[in-house]
């Protein structure tokens, strides 16, 4: 493989092991066991995952996040009806609120950036898979050819607020949803006074600050084979998300399908890469880049962070290595049976 232009090695006492990372877009968040009266926790169902919202401060933000959560949901939603997604991928044209509109110019700027890795008119094909209504099946090879046709974000135009799509296409803003949230919530948190805040959306972790003792928030990295956590990572005002093979999937015939679709081939992503963690400062772009480093593939998704500097990100392949960008290599501490493995920090 060509990696010796931009990977270093940092040897611990034993070869790695199988090592492995976060659930879906999932991790664990600690909080230290930092006491304060002013902790204040809420748990809701939104976007259709569980989501945990802990703030030290006024309790009162919490209701008014929930309100954020689920005006979010009621824009975005690709299958409710009453939804601005869903009305744009009936009608083909349809104006945006201001919220959409933004989350969709961002999408489609991601869709550029990382040549179509992501692409957010993939959603015929993820559907036919039965990855949005639970109904699973694998689409004949015709029918996935039929709607590979259909998935070109390049024909996604914006005019103002109105967003138009050719008459065989439709988007889905999933991979940008959950980190867009994540976003305004600590946004909101920050204009109302708090300064120590942890939020996970269904494993999307976004923090605001450190923890009231000063400490580093420890996020963990899950193992995606199953055992238990490879490690955690350190972080203050960052977000921490997580995409892998191991998240949602089915099996037939002995075979395993996960839903992260390659929008080239109409497939899943088929690489050496089960787990793709991204760390940054905005969780819109680490939760698009989550995906869209996952189906790049390991060499490409090493190129993309040689060159790009406004993110980090942590890889498990499938043979359990893992691999660092070194803005993050001394935040992360291996644990369990991944203490003593050797870690490969790409450089930049």
């Amino acid at each position: 493989m060509k990696k010796s232009r931009y990977l270093r090695r940092i040897p611990l006492l034993c070869a790695a092991a199988l090592f492995a990372l976060l659930y879906g877009c999932s991790g664990f968040s600690d909080t230290g066991g930092a006491v304060s009266s002013e902790k204040q926790s809420t748990e809701l169902f939104a976007m259709d995952t569980v989501m945990d919202l802990t703030v030290y401060g006024d309790p009162s933000v919490l209701k008014s996040a929930e309100d954020i959560i689920n005006d979010l949901e009621r824009k975005l939603s690709v299958t409710d009806e009453s939804s601005e997604i869903y009305r744009l991928n009936r009608d083909k044209q349809a104006d945006m609120s201001a919220d959409t509109l933004e989350l969709i110019g961002f999408a489609k700027d991601m869709c550029e950036r990382t040549d179509g890795a992501l692409d957010i008119t993939v959603y015929p094909i993820v559907k036919a898979w039965g990855f949005t209504t639970g109904k699973y099946r694998i689409p004949p090879a015709a029918e996935l050819q039929s709607l590979l046709k259909t998935v070109d974000h390049h024909k996604l135009k914006i005019n103002g607020s109105t967003v138009t799509l050719p008459d065989d296409s439709m988007v889905d803003l999933g991979s940008v949803a959950k980190g867009y949230t994540g976003d305004r919530l600590i946004e909101h948190f920050r204009a109302n006074g708090i300064t120590s805040a942890i939020v996970s959306l269904g494993g999307n972790v976004q923090t605001l600050g450190t923890k009231p003792d000063d400490s580093p928030w420890r996020v963990g990295i899950a193992d995606p084979f199953g055992g238990e956590y490879a490690g955690t990572l350190n972080v203050q005002n960052k977000c921490v998300i997580t995409s892998g093979s191991y998240q949602r999937f089915f099996e037939e015939n002995g075979v395993r399908y996960h839903h992260i679709i390659d929008p080239s081939t109409g497939a899943p992503a088929a690489g050496e890469l089960v787990s793709v963690t991204v760390v940054g400062d905005r969780g819109v772009l680490c939760d698009a880049l989550s995906t869209a480093l996952f189906v790049m593939g390991k060499d490409k998704a090493f190129d993309h962070c040689s060159s790009n500097s406004d993110f980090d990100a942590l890889f498990i392949d499938e043979d359990g290595r893992i691999y660092i960008t070194a803005g993050i290599a001394d935040d992360f501490t291996p644990s369990g049976s991944y203490k003593n493995a050797e870690i490969t920090v790409i450089g930049r």
